[in-house]
């Protein structure tokens, strides 16, 4: 490529990060808003960027069932590098989890459990590859993600306590007279508690991957300012050290949402079953 052509996509990508800092929060333009920036009325373009979130989410899923596929095909007793990372990860998740639900309730939701971590994880540091997008950084996404865990636990607490069990649940398991008079008081907040445990699990990860976005992207637009005098097609990379910092938040909204998950589960699971 010319230098002519480098600075002309250089200054695109300025514009498109100025452009989402006008509209809303500044962040790092990814490969559809380039696009979008570039092609201005292409129909296909336009509506990858007004689907771009389910476009990477779509990507990665793919990336990570090519990543299963091939250690699937390679496995073998002398284990490849790939498959001691998988099976390391696998040992390393199943001691957490049966942790904290025991070793057969612990089996029985660690696939759940597990890809979960997985995916939101990849989702998460997704948007520090350029020129790509973490979709968590939406509330659609964390929001569905929310709802799926919602539907999960509650299709989980009625096939193992029954219906009738459940609203025992909700009343707060009365077996006296104080406690049947205290059903109108119990049943309102579970029942409140089962619709804010969603609400609690999106806003924070969408909070913490949009905080993210937002330093990265302020860090960019820093940068390219600093240079704006020279008219350089590139800027200072100040948002580089924040990356690391990404890194680790990433990873730890992805743990945090994964194990609150493990534990509304443990909280349905029948007394004797599960771990208190």
């Amino acid at each position: 490529m010319s230098p002519e052509t480098v600075a002309a996509v250089a200054e695109q990508g300025h514009e498109a990060a100025k452009s989402a800092a006008s509209h809303g929060h500044p962040e790092i333009p990814n490969i559809i808003t380039l696009l979008n920036s570039v092609a201005g009325e292409n129909p296909l373009v336009h509506f990858l960027h007004h689907w771009e979130n389910q476009f990477f989410m779509l990507l990665i899923i793919c990336f990570l069932t090519w990543v299963v596929r091939r250690a699937y095909r390679e496995r073998s007793i002398i284990p490849t590098p790939l498959q001691n990372v998988i099976e390391m990860f696998i040992e390393a998740f199943e001691s957490l989890v049966v942790g904290m639900l025991g070793e057969k309730e612990g089996r029985r939701y660690l696939p759940f459990v597990g890809t979960l971590f997985i995916y939101i994880f990849f989702m998460n540091l997704w948007g520090l590859i350029p020129p790509m997008k973490s979709p968590t950084a939406d509330i659609k996404t964390t929001g569905a993600l929310a709802i799926c865990v919602f539907l999960y636990v509650q299709y989980s607490a009625i096939t193992r306590l029954g219906i009738l069990g459940f609203l025992d649940h909700l009343m707060g398991s009365p077996r006296d007279v104080i406690g049947w008079c205290l059903v109108p008081l119990f049943l309102p907040l579970h029942i409140m508690e089962e619709l804010i445990k969603p609400v609690s699990l999106s806003c924070r990860l969408f909070g913490n991957i949009l905080g993210e976005d937002i330093l990265l992207g302020v860090a960019l637009l820093l940068g390219i300012g600093m240079l704006s005098f020279m008219h350089s097609p590139i800027g200072i990379p100040l948002h580089a050290p924040f990356m690391f910092l990404a890194m680790l938040t990433s990873t730890i909204q992805a743990l945090v949402f994964s194990l609150l998950s493990t534990v509304y589960i443990s909280m349905i699971l029948p007394h004797e079953e599960g771990h208190h």
